[in-house]
């Protein structure tokens, strides 16, 4: 036996059929395939290689496509959460300040383990051929195992909250 009563309750806060909430959850499941089936078949073929002239250019140019497909996403998620019922329990000065708690230290792993992992390891450059010297092993990455991942699930997380 399940007992969905937890399941029918957030959906009487979430509505699945807004068009904006529809919009930012495909945007949300398209941004990591779209660079996962881009890298692997630039791993397969190096064709970005091939037509951008080396592999660090078609990695930056793909960074650069993942940058702007993440922008899109916020936005969307934006739009998303505006469009949605909220809950009154949140309306308050504890939530707000907790959220922006959590989005600060999301950011804090986000920008981080840029700064660890440099351009070219943040977006996928092993998948062109760029290794790093070494395996990252200060923070954050001596803290969590993706904190590029917990720190944008923070980001909006908090973003929620707020």
């Amino acid at each position: 036996q399940v007992d969905v009563t937890a399941m029918a309750r957030l959906f009487g806060y979430v509505d699945v059929t807004d068009s904006d909430f529809i919009v930012a959850v495909l945007s949300i499941a398209f941004n990591p395939l779209f660079w996962n089936v881009v890298a692997r078949w630039e791993h397969n073929t190096r064709a970005l290689s091939r037509v951008f002239g080396s592999p660090r250019a078609a990695c930056y140019c793909l960074g650069a496509v993942i940058l702007m497909l993440n922008g899109v996403r916020s936005h969307c998620f934006t739009e998303a959460m505006k469009s949605q019922p909220k809950l009154e329990g949140l309306d308050c000065h504890w939530a707000y300040y907790s959220g922006l708690a959590i989005l600060a230290v999301g950011t804090l792993f986000v920008i981080s383990s840029f700064l660890a992992l440099g351009f070219t390891g943040t977006f996928l450059g092993d998948y062109f051929g760029i290794l790093m010297e070494a395996k990252v092993t200060s923070f954050p990455f001596s803290v969590l195992d993706n904190p590029m991942y917990w720190g944008s699930t923070a980001v909006y997380l908090g973003w929620s909250l707020m």
